[in-house]
């Protein structure tokens, strides 16, 4: 449950947070050393506050303790000194698969996964914690070229991605993100790979011209006016104030029911948890333990990073009472 009255205050000091910017995080682990105590992968949504993170998180060694590698990028990563090259996992639910295999072949190439939707019920008997850590929000952007509504209702938002108003073509990131995830939810909708070929979905685009699957939370992707596409307010903010790398194009977002997507807060009609995914049996793993575990881990304490890329510190931060059932 989200504490409201903490929220609101630390949705308030966002744009100041945001206001001292610096040079974007790079794609995937920048510096030394190449490989590090915890190998993260998965959501589009939270690499940059991941990758911002990596950067000042150190282990007792006083090195940097995250390898945070982005969901797009080169076809391959690898995560650990020996061994370990494996296809870059794009986005939550291929991040979270790609944690479970790790765990599967016990190989320790992945230790925990970034996830922007809370999935856990896709996969029971995986024996997986997810750690929350911040508060995003989610909306949806339309061209700022464009005549298309910048103020819609929730009920108005689900009847486009229902194909009901023609004057809309709604776009959908890739399966697997899990900002469409949330969002389809949230509209009432149940994801699955082939949604976009079901009834009343058919005028629904996730892929683009030359048929690659569109990246969420990229508006330089949006090409026409009449489309319309789920974005997070934490990337947005993050993106315009040049603290990640500024991808949004022509793109601005709409205020969903009334409230405003330039600051986040808890009014905003879809606001969600954002995790970190670790093995169960790794909690009392020293370096798991420090970084992601209780209200005074690394992650936790680094407020100042956390709002510097548009989130908002979650008030449970490192509880980890949410596992996936049994």
């Amino acid at each position: 449950m989200l504490n409201k009255r903490f929220l609101a205050v630390a949705g308030i000091g966002l744009v100041g947070a945001l206001a001292f910017t610096a040079s974007p995080a790079s794609a995937d682990p920048s510096g030394t050393p190449t490989y590090r105590d915890l190998a993260g992968v998965g959501s589009d949504t939270t690499e940059g506050v991941m990758n911002g993170l990596s950067q000042v998180i150190l282990n007792s060694s006083n090195v940097k303790q995250i390898a945070s590698y982005d969901a797009f990028g080169t076809a391959t990563i690898k995560t650990k000194e020996v061994g370990c090259e494996l296809n870059r996992p794009a986005g939550s639910g291929n991040g979270v698969t790609a944690l479970v295999a790790s765990v599967d072949a016990a190989n320790n190439c992945i230790d925990f996964a970034r996830s922007s939707s809370n999935n856990a019920s896709s996969y029971a008997g995986k024996n997986l914690t997810y750690i929350p850590f911040a508060v995003d929000a989610v909306t949806y952007a339309v061209r700022g070229d464009g005549t298309l509504s910048r103020t819609l209702t929730k009920a108005q938002l689900t009847s486009i991605y229902n194909c009901g108003v023609a004057a809309y073509k709604p776009l959908l990131p890739q399966f697997g993100s899990g900002t469409r995830s949330f969002f389809l939810k949230q509209l009432g909708f149940t994801d699955s790979a082939d949604f976009v070929q079901l009834a009343n979905h058919t005028c629904i685009a996730e892929k683009d011209s030359t048929g690659t699957a569109l990246q969420e939370n990229n508006g330089t992707l949006v090409t026409a006016t009449n489309q319309i596409v789920p974005y997070s307010i934490a990337q947005y903010l993050s993106q315009t104030a040049g603290v990640v790398n500024d991808v949004h194009g022509k793109v601005v977002l709409g205020a969903l029911d009334g409230q405003s997507p330039t600051v986040l807060n808890t009014a905003s009609t879809m606001v969600r948890d954002v995790y970190n995914v670790v093995p169960t049996a790794k909690l009392t793993d020293a370096n798991v333990s420090s970084v992601f575990v209780g209200s005074t881990s690394k992650v936790c304490v680094n407020t100042t990073t956390i709002k510097r890329y548009g989130f908002a510190p979650h008030a449970s931060c490192g509880d980890t009472t949410l596992r996936t059932p049994n």
